[in-house]
C-alpha cells in the first residue's frame, strides 16, 4: 500500500465519477492507456479488483473494495487540493508570515497605517512585528532573523533598501517658554546651551550631532522613551532634540521648533540584498510606499 501514489487515487476517483476510462483521461489530461496502466498498478498493489469493466457503452462502476478504498482516496485527494491551495496561496503573497523589525518614532507614526492596510489586503498574512535597538535591526536582517526591517541613515552594503521619510531634527520646548514665543527654528550653537533631555546612548540622536561639532551639552535627564522625552519638556524640566516622527504634536504644552545645522534623517525600508523578497514581502514594500506617501503629503501640507 505504500507504494500507491496520488495519481493512482486520482484516476480510481475520476473514473468512478466518470464512468468511463476516457473521459477520466480527458479530465486529468492522460491517455486512456496511461490511465489503464495507473489502474493495474493499483489493483496490484492492493492485490483486489477495484473496478467492474462490463463493455460495451455500460459504465464502468466501483467494486466494494473500490468503494472502500474510495472513501480514503476522497479524502486523500481532498486533503492534497487543500495542499495545493495552501502553497498556491503562499506563493501568491495570501498567506504565510512576514517579520518585520522597526524602531520606536517609526513604530509610532508608520507603523499603525502600513499595518491597517496591509491586514486588509492580505488578512491571511501573519506579521510578526519586532522593535528593537536600531543598532541591532540590521544586524537581525543580515542574520536572517527577519524579512524586512525599518532603518535610518546609510546602512551595509549586503543591504538594499527603498526611501520612506526624510525625518528632520526638530526643537522640543515649553509652550510658555520665551523661545517658544520668539522663534521658528534654532541654530545648533544656542541649542548646545540649553538644558536638554536626551536619550540613554550619548552616540544616538540629537546628541550625538552636537558632540560631533565639538559641543558638550548639558543633560539634565536621559530616556529613551518618546513619551517620557516631551512629558518632561511640557513640565520645564528641559529642551529635547528629537526627529520629528517622535512628535506627537497634539500637545499643548510642548511646542515644536526647525532646527539649522544637524541633517535629517532618511527613513527607509531594508531587505538581505541576497534574499529575493516573497510575494508577501513585496505587498508590505508596495504598502510602505503608498503610506509614506501619503505621510510627506502631509507634511507639506502642514
Amino acid at each position: 500500500m505504500l507504494g500507491i501514489e496520488f495519481r493512482h487515487l486520482a484516476a480510481l476517483e475520476t473514473i468512478a465519477e466518470t464512468g468511463s476510462f476516457a473521459a477520466a483521461a480527458r479530465r486529468l489530461g492522460y491517455t486512456q492507456s496511461a490511465i489503464s496502466q495507473q489502474i493495474a498498478v493499483l489493483e496490484r498493489l492492493t492485490e483486489m479488483q477495484l473496478l467492474e469493466r462490463p463493455g460495451g457503452r455500460r459504465p464502468v462502476t466501483a467494486t466494494e473494495a473500490g468503494e472502500r478504498l474510495l472513501r480514503h482516496a476522497r479524502r486523500a485527494t481532498a486533503a492534497m487540493r487543500a495542499a495545493e491551495a495552501d502553497l498556491n496561496a503562499l506563493a501568491g503573497g495570501d498567506a504565510g508570515t512576514l517579520r518585520v523589525a522597526t524602531f520606536q518614532s517609526v513604530g509610532v507614526r508608520v507603523i499603525p497605517p502600513v499595518m491597517r492596510l496591509y491586514v486588509a489586503r492580505r488578512p491571511a498574512i501573519e506579521v510578526k512585528l519586532v522593535e528593537t535597538d536600531h543598532a541591532l535591526l540590521v544586524e537581525q536582517l543580515l542574520r536572517g532573523e527577519t524579512d524586512l526591517a525599518f532603518v535610518a541613515d546609510p546602512v551595509a552594503t549586503a543591504i538594499e533598501q527603498i526611501a520612506v521619510l526624510t525625518d528632520p531634527y526638530v526643537l522640543l520646548a515649553p509652550s510658555g517658554s520665551e523661545l517658544a514665543r520668539e522663534e521658528k527654528t534654532v541654530g545648533i550653537r544656542r541649542i548646545a546651551r540649553f538644558p536638554l533631555i536626551a536619550y540613554r546612548v550619548p552616540t544616538q540622536g540629537g546628541e550625538a550631532h552636537l558632540r560631533s561639532q565639538g559641543f558638550d551639552p548639558s543633560i539634565v535627564f536621559r530616556s529613551d522613551d518618546s513619551g517620557i522625552v516631551q512629558g518632561l519638556v511640557g513640565a520645564g524640566v528641559g529642551y529635547a532634540l528629537v526627529p520629528r516622527l517622535t512628535v506627537d504634536r497634539n500637545d499643548p504644552d510642548v511646542a515644536m521648533l526647525g532646527v539649522r545645522g544637524i541633517p535629517p534623517r532618511e527613513i527607509g525600508l531594508a531587505w538581505h540584498a541576497d534574499r529575493r523578497l516573497t510575494p508577501a514581502a513585496k505587498a508590505f514594500v508596495e504598502v510602505v510606499e503608498e503610506v509614506a506617501a501619503g505621510l510627506r503629503a502631509s507634511e507639506l501640507a502642514d
